[in-house]
């Protein structure tokens, strides 16, 4: 038996630019961060050649390519796995909330099988195979940021070039403006799953649009600017102005990406103190992310009524293997 455990994530700035479509005219930046809420695989041999799946549905089918689940499918077809074996995927958080789930759930599955054949992948592998699954294999309008934080973990900055290379680099931030930075955010479930593929097949066609382009190309300036505030300049005021414009900046990709909503959550948040924030994932739904003065915290939580509020740690690696036998 094998249980991988891989981090989920929080993205503050430049997601959209590792879409392809923007990649290929001008590299792509992204600066997110490995939480501490994870997925959990196990793998395990089954007593006959068949196979059996277990997610929020349970398979048990004579072959791969009976399997429904598209990811746990075209996994197995690249590791080269073919039957006998048991899969159960465990996660901290539901899907579609905007944390990376689905990505997580590849990478870690990858890792699990792999490790299953006795091969241990290094970060890189995991996350250009989880790309290569995801993007080419099924297909899915999604870009690579999930993929490779999921695999590296810790605090990154992600730059995705037009020959498909990505360049990761640490985010260097001391134990105190860590622990600031940490008690600087807050994490609130809209109530709403959402799938993130309409959303981004819309932003994806929207994006040789020249206003669509110019503010991808803005949010990649945010992106430095995250960098450069961490790093260098630490300050929570300056971190909330920079995700509030890129939030604004978001809602114009795409018409699904906010509603009435969301938007009225955003507005009481910020009227009780928070400074700026945004719609994690592709948007719809999920988590709002907030950055928030610690003295204002439960002021904006109270504004927020019923909603529920999760709490961030960050987590410094990317997906492991937690248990052999």
């Amino acid at each position: 038996m094998i249980i991988t455990r891989t981090p989920f994530r929080i993205s503050f700035a430049g997601g959209g630019t590792d879409l392809k479509e923007f990649y290929r005219i001008e590299p792509g930046e992204v600066i997110s961060t490995a939480i501490k809420k994870y997925m959990y695989i196990t793998v395990n041999p089954r007593f006959d050649s068949s196979i059996r799946v277990s997610y929020s549905h349970t398979e048990i089918v004579p072959s791969v390519d009976d399997i429904k689940h598209p990811i746990v499918r075209e996994a197995l077809k690249l590791v080269g796995i073919e039957g006998g074996i048991e899969i159960v995927s465990i996660a901290d958080i539901p899907s579609g909330t905007g944390l990376g789930s689905s990505s997580s759930f590849t990478v870690g599955l990858l890792n699990a099988l792999y490790a299953y054949k006795g091969i241990l992948k290094s970060a890189e592998d995991l996350a250009s195979q989880a790309c290569r699954v995801e993007i080419e294999l099924m297909g899915e309008p999604i870009g690579k940021q999930d993929q490779y934080i999921a695999a590296y973990g810790g605090m990154r900055s992600f730059q995705f070039n037009p020959d498909e290379s990505v360049f990761v680099n640490p985010i260097i931030i001391n134990d105190g403006n860590k622990k600031k930075m940490e008690q600087s955010l807050l994490l609130i479930f809209t109530g709403e799953a959402r799938s993130a593929s309409n959303i981004l097949r819309e932003q994806r066609k929207n994006i040789y649009k020249n206003d669509k382009f110019r503010n991808l190309q803005r949010m990649k300036d945010l992106a430095n600017a995250t960098k450069e505030c961490l790093m260098n300049e630490f300050s929570v005021n300056k971190l909330g102005e920079i995700l509030h414009q890129g939030w604004l900046y978001k809602k114009e990709l795409a018409t699904s990406i906010s509603n009435d909503v969301i938007d009225a959550y955003y507005e009481k948040a910020l009227k009780a103190g928070a400074i700026g924030g945004k719609l994690l994932g592709a948007g719809g739904g999920g988590f709002l992310l907030l950055i928030c003065p610690a003295e204002k915290r439960s002021d904006v939580i109270q504004a927020l009524g019923n909603l529920q509020e999760m709490e961030v740690s960050f987590e410094p690696e990317g997906s492991k293997i937690i248990y052999i036998l």
